[in-house]
């Protein structure tokens, strides 16, 4: 049975509520029970972002999460913030390229991924989230990459499409790191 309750965090400009859009829609084309919450401050790009993302086989109560068994972080400020809402036994994924602060927790599993200097390496920052999003599935195989890569085509715009091919590639790159 699958029940994956993620939070992603970051500033906004990094993709992080579209990540979760792809990531929700996905859950949607392999017929799961899906919510996805976006929150962001004033600020919008360079301000602080976050969506909350379920997938589950079970009806899902609430878009609202107290804890989750899945974090993806950007930046420090959101590590601080979202550490302790997951649960013992959970996993917290950085973008060690921009987050230097520590995981004091030593009940969850972490992944320390250099993801923004990879994405540049590729030629475009702009897929650091999807890198990160690679060791997410591989780590909890809450959907399959022919679900994410059908979720791209249907979320982004079709003048983004050409992109696609790219973003699987950081996407396996995730998840072979």
């Amino acid at each position: 049975m699958i029940k994956e309750e993620i939070i992603i965090a970051g500033f906004g400009g990094q993709g992080i509520l579209s990540a979760g859009r792809v990531l929700a829609n996905a859950g949607l084309i392999e017929k799961r029970n899906v919510s996805w919450l976006p929150s962001y401050g004033p600020e919008m790009r360079g301000g602080t972002a976050n969506c909350s993302v379920v997938i589950s086989d079970e009806p899902v109560a609430s878009p609202i999460l107290n804890s989750a068994s899945s974090l993806i972080v950007m930046n420090g400020p959101s590590l601080t913030k979202f550490e302790n809402s997951v649960l013992e036994g959970g996993v917290i994924i950085i973008d060690s390229s921009l987050v230097d602060v520590e995981v004091k927790r030593k009940d969850v599993k972490v992944y320390k991924i250099p993801a923004s200097k990879m994405a540049d390496e590729m030629g475009n920052v702009t897929y650091a989230n999807i890198i990160l999003l690679g060791k997410l599935i591989a780590h909890t195989g809450v959907i399959s990459t022919e679900s994410f890569e059908e979720s791209l085509k249907k979320v982004l715009p079709a003048r983004k499409h050409h992109m696609i091919p790219e973003e699987m590639e950081a996407l396996k790159m995730g998840i072979n790191f």
